[in-house]
């Protein structure tokens, strides 16, 4: 009998462009990573049925957040948000007014490239934009991140304390650093907070690269 496979998922458009050049290796030295800090809001939590409705992300050089190179895009549907706006505070109107998903992946993928992403609890925005590049540009995003949430979660447990339900939240553990407050679920808002907790934490860790980041 002849044994099947199946074929590796080829990426086109502007993803395939983004692919096209590696990602920042594991050995790269903090000071000069460069990062995405990177936040989505959804309509739910299950990104095989529900939908990206904002995306907003903020660059990091080094040590440095680039306020310059933010962006930030409601993302247009027909569709009705229901009760998820109570969350994000999106109506159906704004969302009716938005760009094309499409389009504002490219243009994230562009503010992407050469980067690390950079997200706090880092499997949502994974899988949301995995799904997302599947559908439109052909295959998963798969791009290597580094999440706020593992990082603290790490030193905490490091430190014998062990968190629980809240205590890895962005808002608490910003709250933990001495960090200012933002309110929540705006995902350049977010995004921000994220880029900002980011350098709060290094001040935690003896990681010199990427590597250690990562683990």
């Amino acid at each position: 009998m002849f044994g099947f496979f199946r074929a590796k998922p080829q990426p086109s458009g502007e993803l395939a462009r983004l692919l096209e050049q590696p990602w920042p290796g594991s050995s790269t030295s903090l000071d000069e990573l460069k990062l995405l800090a990177v936040d989505i809001e959804t309509t739910g939590f299950d990104a095989s049925k529900d939908r990206i409705i904002s995306i907003g992300w903020v660059p990091i050089d080094g040590f440095e957040i680039i306020l310059g190179g933010a962006g930030y895009h409601v993302i247009h549907s027909n569709r009705s948000v229901g009760e998820s706006a109570t969350v994000h505070q999106l109506t159906d109107a704004m969302l009716r007014e938005g760009v094309a998903l499409p389009e504002a992946l490219e243009e994230f993928f562009d503010a992407l490239r050469g980067r690390v992403m950079l997200a706090h609890f880092a499997s949502l925005e994974s899988s949301f934009l995995d799904v997302a590049c599947q559908r439109h540009f052909d295959a998963p995003l798969r791009a290597p991140v580094v999440d706020t949430f593992a990082l603290e979660r790490r030193h905490m447990e490091r430190m014998g304390t062990y968190p629980r339900g809240e205590d890895l939240r962005l808002a608490r553990v910003r709250e933990r650093y001495g960090l200012p407050w933002y309110g929540n679920h705006n995902a350049l808002s977010d995004a921000l907070a994220c880029a900002e907790l980011y350098l709060a934490l290094l001040q935690n860790t003896k990681a010199t690269s990427l590597k250690a980041l990562l683990g």
